[in-house]
């Protein structure tokens, strides 16, 4: 992606916007040696970068994010993680939560 970049003024602006966001996605995917994280915490991380949540993110804060959303989510939506284990897809209604889960995690970050 690096290397690709630096032709950035030679691309589009769905192009830089789409490489912007995969530095973003490769943040996310990053993970600790031996720090398993659980499926549904992956998804719940994964659709915010995926859906664009964080496209105007500093990538460098990317990992803070997902700490941090991490707490959040563990301590304040239990429901939503046990249905996104138990159901094994984001349904309308879970993408609805997930949705608002993340822009008001996002206004106070």
């Amino acid at each position: 992606v690096a290397a690709f970049a630096q032709f950035g003024s030679d691309l589009d602006a769905a192009t830089q916007q789409q490489l912007s966001r995969g530095v973003r996605l490769t943040e996310l995917l990053k993970q600790g040696q031996y720090v398993p994280m659980a499926i549904e915490e992956q998804v719940s991380v994964i659709y915010a970068g995926v859906r664009g949540h964080l496209d105007k993110l500093d990538p460098a804060r990317i990992t803070a994010f997902e700490k941090d959303f991490l707490a959040h989510i563990r301590a304040s939506q239990q429901e939503l993680l046990t249905t996104i284990r138990n159901d094994g897809q984001i349904t309308p209604e879970t993408d609805a939560k997930l949705k608002d889960i993340v822009i008001n995690f996002l206004a106070g970050f």
